[in-house]
C-alpha cells in the first residue's frame, strides 16, 4: 500500500490531554505507511504545534468563528481536496461535526475519536437527533475507553456497534529523581510525597485531596503534597490550604513544561477527579512505577485495579479518599508491589506502540 495522507482535525495543539494524545499518534505511526497533517480550527497551533512542526509534522490553522461557520465548512473541503487527502481524523466532537461537513462530495472518509466528557455529562436533543444521520457516514467511531463509549451511546444517541475501544498510549518518558529539584522544593528523603500533575479546575475535585491530605498530615508529619500545574482554581487552592494550615507541607509548582521531573519526585499519584476519560498523567505515573490512589469515575477503573494496581475510592468520598492515604502511606510494601504491577500494566496495554497499533489497523481497514 502507498503512503495515505491522514489529516488530523482538532481545536489547537495547546498543552493538554487530547493534543498529547494526537502528538503520540502523530509520531508514532509508520511513516512508510501514513503520513499525518494537523488542521487546527480554533486559530492557534500552539507549542506542541510548533513543535511538530520542527519534526515534519505539516500544520494548517483556521479561525473558526462564533455560530455554525459555514465559511470554516469551505475551508476544509477546499483543504481536503487540494491536499490530497486520504482520511480524516477528527478529535473531539465540534472539529468532527465540521470534518464531517468538510469531507461531504470528496468522496475522502472520515473516523472520530471522543476523548472524554464533561461533567455532570449531558446530550442535547439537538445532537441526538442528527447524530445518527452523521454516523451513516463516518467510516468509524473511537472511544478512549468503555465509560466514554457508553456515553456517547446514552449522552449523543451514537450506535454502541459502531464504537470501538482504543485506550491512549504514552512513550516510556521516566526519568531519575533530581536531588537537587527535591531540595528546591524543601523536599528530603525523609519525606513521603503524595502528588498530582494536573489542570487546578474544579472537575479534578482538588479541594477533597487537599482536606484527606491534611487529615493524615496529623498523624504522618513527615507528608508532603506536591500540586504540578496551573489553573483557575489555583488562588481557591491556596486559601484552602492557609484555611487548614498546612501551608508548610503542600507545594504548589506552578505550570511546568516538563512534568515528568516532578513526577519522579512522588512517591504516591493522586487522582481525585469527579470525571476522567484516560487520564495522562495516570498513564504517565504508571509508567514511572508510582502507585495511585484515584476515584473510581470514567475510565479509571478500566486502567487501576483496586488493590493490584493501585487503590480506587467511591466518588466524592473523602472519608474513604482519607482512609486509602492513611494506608498506602503506612503500609511501603504495599507501595511498591501496586507500583510494580502498575508499570506492567503500562507496558502490556498503554504505550504507545499499544495505541498506534490499534489505529493503524483501524486506518487500514478504513482505506482498503
Amino acid at each position: 500500500m502507498s503512503v495515505r495522507k491522514i489529516l488530523h482535525v482538532t481545536y489547537d495543539m495547546n498543552i493538554g490531554g487530547t493534543e498529547q494524545v494526537i502528538r503520540n499518534l502523530v509520531l508514532g505511526l509508520d511513516r512508510n505507511r501514513f503520513e499525518s497533517s494537523i488542521l487546527c480550527i480554533d486559530g492557534d497551533i500552539g507549542p506542541w504545534g510548533r513543535e511538530l512542526q520542527q519534526q515534519g509534522i505539516e500544520h494548517y490553522c483556521f479561525q473558526r468563528q462564533p455560530g455554525f461557520d459555514l465559511n470554516l465548512i469551505r475551508q476544509i473541503r477546499q483543504l481536503v481536496r487540494s491536499g490530497g487527502f486520504h482520511l480524516i481524523h477528527a478529535h473531539q466532537y465540534s472539529p468532527y461535526t465540521y470534518g464531517w461537513f468538510g469531507s461531504v462530495f470528496t468522496g475522502v472518509p472520515i473516523i472520530f475519536t471522543e476523548h472524554g466528557r464533561f461533567y455532570p455529562d449531558f446530550g442535547t436533543r439537538k445532537r441526538k437527533l442528527i447524530n445518527p444521520l452523521l454516523q451513516t457516514r463516518t467510516a468509524a467511531i473511537t472511544a478512549i475507553s468503555e465509560a466514554t463509549k457508553q456515553a456517547l451511546v446514552v449522552h449523543e444517541n451514537f450506535s454502541q456497534a459502531k464504537i470501538q475501544v482504543i485506550y491512549n498510549g504514552i512513550a516510556d518518558s521516566r526519568c531519575d529523581r533530581e536531588p537537587e529539584l527535591a531540595e528546591s522544593l524543601g523536599l528530603s528523603p525523609a519525606n513521603v510525597v503524595l502528588g498530582t500533575i494536573s489542570r487546578l479546575d474544579p472537575i479534578k475535585n482538588q479541594p477533597m485531596m487537599i482536606r484527606a491530605f491534611a487529615q493524615c498530615l496529623q498523624q504522618h508529619p513527615q507528608l508532603r503534597l506536591l500540586i504540578v500545574g496551573d489553573g483557575p482554581q489555583r488562588e481557591e487552592l491556596q486559601a484552602l490550604v492557609e484555611e487548614l494550615d498546612v501551608s508548610d507541607a503542600v507545594i504548589f509548582t506552578g505550570f511546568q513544561p516538563n512534568p515528568q521531573r516532578y513526577l519522579a519526585l512522588m512517591d504516591v499519584f493522586l487522582l481525585p477527579s469527579f470525571s476522567e476519560g484516560t487520564s495522562m498523567t495516570l498513564l504517565e505515573a504508571m509508567c514511572f512505577g508510582i502507585p495511585t490512589v484515584a476515584t473510581a469515575v470514567g475510565g479509571t477503573p478500566e486502567i487501576i485495579q483496586d488493590g493490584v494496581s493501585g487503590i480506587l475510592t467511591p466518588n466524592a468520598d473523602q472519608i474513604a479518599l482519607t482512609q486509602a492515604l492513611e494506608k498506602i502511606v503506612t503500609e511501603k510494601a504495599l507501595r511498591q508491589a501496586l507500583g510494580n504491577r502498575a508499570r506492567e500494566e503500562y507496558e502490556t496495554r498503554f504505550t504507545t506502540a499499544c495505541m498506534t497499533e490499534g489505529f493503524e489497523a483501524l486506518y487500514t481497514r478504513v482505506l482498503k
